[in-house]
């Protein structure tokens, strides 16, 4: 397949990833800032306050460009850091043009370095940042893993949680789930789905009550085989959904639930997250699911 300009270098072993992140954008007259919070560095793209309007809800986007050591991080998460920072350029274009997508952009540090649980992961500190700013009322989508397949995937965590609840939470995470789908019905069509994923930065926006949704990709043929597990095994939901995206495979009982994994979550965090195991469909489905999200419009 044909992967962008530089991709291999980004994913060699002792590639400076926030550096390389840095200079690809900024070669593309985007510039970007790091914002260091609790020791991570998170890159933040700066585009114009006119890129903003206050009427119209904020769409935060992020996306971790952290590896495990010993892993590429082809799909986890180098191909959607490429999707993401080439959607950044794309709006910089349309802005210097006069478009306001409302767009705020976050490539983040530490989804791989959260032993500690939700707390020790550095989207954890980016939303107690947001929290200590007021900043609690943007639509927060985290995009991890969209370098394989073509099936979108919408994941379920915090969902049922928020459907037995009638807090202010609970209605505005309902709220941006029910426009997430939405946003895949149109840019998808019906090749999207909801489903029981392990938890990814939006752990710990919803742990500081911030809505936040996740969204990934699989193959078809995966999608299917995992709907047949859950269907078969009633324990199955309830443990992915106790662990990290970065940490599904080799966290859950080993040979108990692994090979009721999806094959793409089995190759994280080893030398098979290559550039070989990516698919070019991915990013045409990756593009179409960001484009639709900047020309969306939610009254703030």
């Amino acid at each position: 397949m044909s992967l962008p300009q530089g991709f291999d270098k980004y994913i060699a072993p002792d590639t400076d990833r926030l550096k390389f992140l840095q200079d690809y954008l900024l070669t593309r007259s985007v510039q970007t800032s790091v914002v260091s919070v609790a020791g991570r560095k998170h890159l933040f793209v700066n585009f114009p306050s006119s890129s903003y309007n206050p009427r119209f809800k904020i769409k935060t986007i992020l996306t971790h460009y952290d590896r495990v050591s010993g892993s590429p991080g082809a799909n986890d998460n180098s191909a959607a850091n490429f999707q993401i920072a080439d959607f950044a350029i794309r709006l910089k274009k349309a802005i210097d043009l006069g478009a306001v997508p409302n767009i705020r952009i976050f490539f983040t540090d530490g989804e791989e370095l959260g032993e500690g649980g939700v707390s020790g992961q550095g989207a954890f500190g980016l939303a107690e940042l947001f929290k200590k700013l007021g900043i609690t009322n943007d639509d927060v989508y985290v995009f991890d893993s969209c370098g394989r397949g073509q099936v979108a995937v919408l994941a379920q965590a915090g969902l049922s949680q928020a459907q037995s609840k009638n807090s202010s939470f609970a209605k505005k995470f309902i709220s941006l789930f029910e426009r997430t789908q939405n946003l895949l019905r149109t840019s998808c069509q019906n090749s999207w789905i909801t489903l029981p994923v392990p938890y990814s930065d939006n752990a710990g926006f919803l742990a500081l009550g911030i809505p936040a949704v996740a969204i990934t990709l699989l193959p078809k043929e995966e999608v299917s085989d995992y709907q047949r597990a859950l269907l078969s095994d009633k324990n199955l939901e309830s443990e992915v959904m106790n662990c990290r995206m970065d940490d599904s495979a080799d966290k859950l009982p080993r040979f108990k639930y692994e090979e009721k994994m999806p094959v793409t979550w089995r190759l994280f965090h080893t030398p098979y997250d290559n550039a070989l195991s990516l698919t070019e469909e991915s990013f045409d489905v990756m593009r179409k699911i960001l484009d639709t999200l900047a020309a969306s419009r939610t009254l703030a």
